[in-house]
């Protein structure tokens, strides 16, 4: 049978696992609010895109320099790599794949 001591060492372990938890609980809140604000700042250019492919694709034969075909003289490489923290090696790996291409 467990001790008064070890009782109450369990029990100050459990607080303060539960202390731990509501913070990572309002980080992740503050992290979700922000994203989703994001998101909604977003709308507005989103919704301007489709509607310009959507009329884009009704009118189908649509003149525009950059729809004509042509030949192809040289091209380019546009790579967007990640800005944030534990992606592991996932950015140099991204260069590395782009540069064997090029």
């Amino acid at each position: 049978m467990a001790t008064l001591r070890q009782l109450k060492d369990r029990v100050r372990s459990l607080k303060n696992t539960q202390q731990i938890t509501r913070a990572m609980k309002m980080v992740a809140g503050a992290k979700i609010r922000r994203a989703e604000a994001a998101m909604r700042a977003a709308r507005p250019y989103a919704q301007a895109i489709g509607a310009c492919l959507g009329e884009l694709a009704k009118t189908g034969g649509a003149r525009h320099p950059l729809l004509e075909r042509r030949e192809v003289q040289s091209s380019g490489i546009l790579l967007m790599t990640a800005d944030k923290g534990l992606a592991g090696a996932f950015n140099s790996n991204l260069v590395r794949a782009a540069l064997s291409i090029a």
